[in-house]
């Protein structure tokens, strides 16, 4: 049997939001695992995966660090960063990660870099490497609504994302990218978030699509534009 370590982080509070679901959903998913049916027609039904889920500070300088540790310890095939995205309907596949930072308002350490580059040196972008066509077919097959987001902001979420990409850009077999979660909601059918349950069954399929795709990757299941 195959075995795959994936490490899944999000934040650990936000001013202002009860439930925070890039804190809960992780460590649901760490919990429950995301083991399908085991069937013949289960993709991964000889691979078993490992949820390592990481909490991290809503810093611009201590939130990157932090899931580099976990990320050394772990030694992940894939690595996905989410956050939470107040004004989101649905899912949110981020597709860029820009070298920006512009706070409207401090971090958790009273920090508001504006319009300041995460790395002077760096490119102005990195794409995610998450196949994100495998991802949207899977979301519309359990009705889940999703869409694609051009870039994560520019707050801590980005600046985390940027450093995600930047460091897997030196690795050959890694995985990565980003996922912002709506407000939780009670209804499913509400007109601006998610119920809980939603969001631990889109970021379920979010691991087992990548997983799928690490071991039979196909350029056709990679969506950028």
């Amino acid at each position: 049997m195959q075995q795959f370590s994936v490490v899944i982080s999000g934040f650990d509070h936000y001013d202002g939001v009860d439930v925070n679901p890039s804190c809960e959903v992780p460590r649901a998913l760490a919990e429950r695992g995301v083991a399908g049916s085991g069937g013949a027609d289960d993709p991964l039904a000889d691979v078993a995966v490992d949820i390592h889920a990481v909490g991290l500070p809503v810093s611009f300088s201590k939130s990157w660090p932090a899931l580099l540790e976990a990320i050394e310890a772990a030694r992940p095939d894939v690595v996905i960063a989410t956050g939470l995205k107040h004004s989101a309907r649905g899912i949110a596949l981020e597709r860029c990660a820009t070298n920006l930072m512009d706070a409207r308002e401090p971090d958790a350490d009273n920090d508001q870099p504006r319009r300041a580059p995460i790395d002077p040196d760096g490119p102005a972008a990195y794409w995610t490497r998450l196949p994100l066509r495998a991802i949207l077919k899977d979301f519309t097959k359990e009705d889940i609504p999703a869409t694609l987001s051009s870039d994560a902001g520019t707050y801590v979420c980005n600046t985390l994302f940027y450093n995600l990409m930047h460091w897997t850009a030196d690795q050959d077999r890694v995985l990565s990218g980003f996922v912002s979660f709506p407000q939780v909601t009670r209804s499913p059918h509400s007109q601006c978030g998610l119920t809980l349950d939603q969001q631990i069954a889109a970021c379920r399929n979010v691991v087992r699509e990548t997983v799928r795709y690490h071991l039979r990757p196909s350029s056709e299941e990679i969506l950028l534009a």
